[in-house]
């Protein structure tokens, strides 16, 4: 089996962690060793908080769709039991613009 010694796949592995590092200032921007870690929390805290967000997006629909079916005497397990029942294919969020937008004219 040949030998390989990975000169350029390294280099582009470790400047790939170097532009991650522009944000930050002397030593930990220029030197070699801990150069992984920030980028590496960074896209760690990233992924969680997209996951977060959609989870609070989620929890704000299914407030403004509760409070829509309040107003109309339903709670809100009522009111998605019965668009289940009926076939309505609609989701929260579409629930929840259809209760902001039209609060007035649509009896959720």
């Amino acid at each position: 089996m040949a030998r390989v010694k990975r000169g350029t796949k390294r280099r582009a592995r470790r400047k790939k962690y170097l532009r991650g590092q522009k944000a930050f200032s002397s030593p930990r921007a220029s030197s070699t060793n801990p150069h992984k870690k920030p980028p590496i929390a960074r896209i760690v805290t990233a992924k969680r908080d997209r996951r977060v967000k959609k989870r609070e997006y989620r929890k704000l629909w299914i407030q403004r769709v509760g409070a829509a079916a309040r107003n109309n005497g339903l709670t809100y397990g009522q009111l998605i039991h019965g668009l289940k029942v009926a076939g309505v294919a609609l989701d929260r969020k579409v629930l929840a613009d259809i209760a902001v937008e039209d609060a007035a004219t649509s009896r959720l």
